[in-house]
This record gives structure tokens, C-alpha cells and sequence, in this order.
């Protein structure tokens, strides 16, 4: 239920940063309305599984879901101004939920680095110079660890939310075919460049994961590469397609690659966030 927080509140932030830098004057105020009516459904449904599980989640979670509704109203009447104010709340709000359900999960991993640095080394106690050393390298992993798990909220989020609010404003031009190709180019950049970030976070962790891991199985390393392969290399190439796509252009197959590419990052984020779970490093 924990992993599922997480991924819901992931998506919601990431779907209202998309939305955020999306033009109101070159896309209709609909595309908006609609679409915080998701961020609304997954903020109501994170709320709903926080209630018991993790409450410190939950206020935030249902706050989240008030001004997306309110947010919604906003763009029914036109407001942009308004509007954009309230997805920019919603991120925040959404992210704070975020950072205070990984404070338990940081801390204990920061504890479990002890572990790995031990004060007994083939049978013969360090010194206490030594120890302190260890110590020192204990703390200094596990704070790295911590700030790299932070940094992973974001950059999972961007790749959920960007590749998910482009593939909407890429059907959206279903309903509305006369709307300039603009956002669409510029979500589809973004979405490309949360990809990347996110790559630079997962190699980071891996490296920390296989440089201090004790024992990794086979199974770790299917994981790993369905998370890899198609949830990050293979969303990167449908990103390149969708574009290249644009150049035709053809808003309907754009959208067709934009739809497996969300699927993609679904896959691979729900990967990440299950490896991650078990690993002192975010993968």
C-alpha cells in the first residue's frame, strides 16, 4: 500500500507540473478542466489508501484532491490565472505528502548503513580511530542514500506526469484539431528531459546499490532490466518516435506511441519503486 502512495502521488504531481507549463492561450481551458479531474481521482484514491496505512500522508493527499476540484471550477470559468496558481499548489502540496512518507523509509535506511561498515573485520576488533572512520562513511553513505531518494520523487514524477500529460494533449488534439503543435512539442521535450533525469538518478543509485549491496539475486536482475529496457531506454526511443511523428504530422499516431509510452513509464516506475523498496539506494 506504501508503494501505491507513492506512485499515485508521484503521477498527480507530475500531471499537474505538465499541465502547469502547458500554454493556456494555445490550448483550450478544457484540456485543463478534464485533466485535473484526474489529478482529483488520484489524490481522492491516495487519500483513501493513506487513511489507515499512513496517515501522515493522508491530510495532504485529500488536500491535494480539494484544490484539484477547485482547481477544475477555476478553468470551467475561464480563470487561467487562477487555475495555474492551483496546479502550482497542488505540485507543492503533493510533493510535501511525498517527502514526509519517505522520512521513516531514509532514516532507517541511514540506520541499516551500520551494517555495512562493522567494527569487527575478520575476527579482530578495529580500533577505535578505525571504527570512527567507518562510522563517518556509515553516516556519509546513508545521507547520500537519503538526498538521492528525495531527488528520485522528482525525477520519477516528471517521467510519469510529463509522458502522461502529453499523451492527453496529444488526444485532446482529437477534439480540438486546430491547435498549434507548440505544447505538444514542448511536453514531448519535457517528457524527453524527465527521462533523462531520471536515467542520471538510476545510474547513481545502481552504482550504490552495487557497490555496497551484500547479495543480489536473479530475480533483482530481471527486475532490473525490464526497469531499464522498457521503462526508461524504451520510453526515451517512443519519446524520439512521438516527435519525429509531429513532423509529419500526425497528432493521432503521436498519440498511439505516447500511449505506450506512458505504459512504459507505469512499467518501469512501479519496477523501480518495488527494487527500491528492498535497496538502500533509489533504482
Amino acid at each position: 500500500m506504501q508503494l501505491l502512495i507513492q506512485f499515485l502521488l508521484r503521477l498527480s504531481f507530475g500531471l499537474a507540473a505538465g499541465m502547469a507549463i502547458t500554454s493556456s492561450k494555445q490550448v483550450t481551458s478544457g484540456y485543463f478542466r478534464n485533466h485535473m479531474y484526474v489529478t482529483l481521482g488520484l489524490s481522492t484514491l491516495a487519500a483513501m489508501v493513506s487513511y489507515s496505512v499512513a496517515p501522515e500522508v493522508f491530510w495532504y493527499a485529500s488536500f491535494a484532491a480539494l484544490l484539484s476540484y477547485v482547481g477544475s471550477v477555476c478553468w470551467l470559468y475561464e480563470m487561467s490565472v487562477a487555475g495555474k496558481a492551483f496546479l502550482l499548489i497542488v505540485i507543492s502540496v503533493s510533493l510535501i505528502g511525498l517527502n514526509g512518507q519517505l522520512n521513516d523509509q531514509v532514516e532507517s535506511n541511514t540506520g541499516h548503513w551500520s551494517n555495512y561498515f562493522p567494527v569487527v573485520e575478520n575476527d579482530q576488533v578495529l580500533t577505535s580511530e578505525q571504527a570512527n572512520v567507518l562510522q563517518v562513511q556509515a553516516s556519509w553513505m546513508g545521507l547520500t542514500s537519503g538526498l538521492l531518494t528525495e531527488i528520485s520523487i522528482v525525477s520519477s514524477g516528471l517521467l510519469l506526469g510529463m509522458t502522461m500529460a502529453a499523451m492527453l494533449l496529444g488526444h485532446w488534439y482529437l477534439n480540438t484539431p486546430t491547435m498549434e503543435l507548440a505544447p505538444l512539442r514542448r511536453l514531448i521535450l519535457a517528457m524527453g528531459a524527465a527521462v533523462v533525469f531520471q536515467m542520471i538518478v538510476s545510474a547513481l543509485g545502481l552504482w550504490g546499490e552495487l557497490e555496497y549491496a551484500q547479495e543480489i539475486t536473479t530475480q533483482w536482475w530481471l527486475f532490473l532490466l525490464l526497469r531499464w529496457s522498457f521503462g526508461l531506454v524504451g520510453v526515451a526511443a517512443l519519446a524520439w518516435m512521438a516527435w519525429e511523428t509531429l513532423k509529419i504530422p500526425n497528432t493521432q499516431s503521436a498519440t498511439g506511441i505516447l500511449y505506450v509510452a506512458v505504459i512504459g513509464t507505469f512499467v518501469g516506475e512501479t519496477m523501480a519503486l518495488l527494487l527500491s523498496a528492498e535497496s538502500l539506494f533509489p533504482l
